[in-house]
């Protein structure tokens, strides 16, 4: 039985949900020290200029290093009114946002106080959305991983990702492609307002 590791995310990138596809159980990690400028507070979609990046605002912790698990989300700034209105902006003529805009919404809406479950509540739904079936489990302490166990915690990020020799990103079709050609590897909400139900064909 295959098993990845995995660090949580928001709206993570395609590669981050091609291991939920692929492997038989993924771990999701709550121990690790929350890094910032990680898809564990950020996804990247394709905007009329290029590539946006949507942050979510995190409240201030005690001391240097704080685990995921306890990183509580800010309502600084209005972001999920911001974050919304984004994907609207960014999506709105793609052929699948208005078929999935009701599922998405409510995440925009609601108010979750931790990170990690917030995004743990995102995954769920965009699996069912994609009709990928993990088995997913959470991280009881942080552990070096075991045996045949395959850890990406560290290595699906935005700056400097490591090598992945199983992922490769197929082309899709996008919005913007004629404008900026095809950009690969962005949040997986790019995929599914792209392509739909046809979207786990390119995980």
């Amino acid at each position: 039985m295959s098993t990845a590791l995995l660090s949580s995310t928001y709206f993570g990138p395609v590669q981050w949900y091609q291991k939920l596809h692929r492997y038989d159980v993924c771990r999701l990690e709550q121990y690790d020290h929350y890094v910032k400028q990680t898809y564990r507070n950020r996804c990247v979609i394709a905007a009329t200029q290029g590539t946006q990046v949507l942050s979510i605002p995190i409240e201030q912790y005690d001391g240097l290093k704080c685990p995921m698990k306890d990183i509580r989300i800010s309502d600084h700034g209005n972001w999920r009114h911001l974050h919304w209105h984004a994907l609207l902006s960014a999506y709105g003529e793609s052929p699948f946002f208005e078929y999935y805009a009701d599922d998405l919404q409510p995440f925009f809406e609601r108010k979750w106080e931790f990170l990690f479950d917030f995004n743990y509540e995102i995954t769920c739904k965009v699996c069912e959305l994609l009709d990928v079936r993990p088995t997913l489990t959470l991280s009881t302490g942080y552990q070096p991983a075991q045996g045949q166990e395959a850890d990406y915690r560290d290595a699906i990020r935005p700056k400097h990702p490591l090598p992945d020799a199983q992922f490769q990103a197929k082309p899709y079709y996008q919005v913007y492609r004629q404008k900026h050609g095809f950009l690969p590897n962005l949040s997986i909400l790019d995929l599914l307002f792209n392509e739909g139900n046809e979207a786990i064909l390119f995980l």
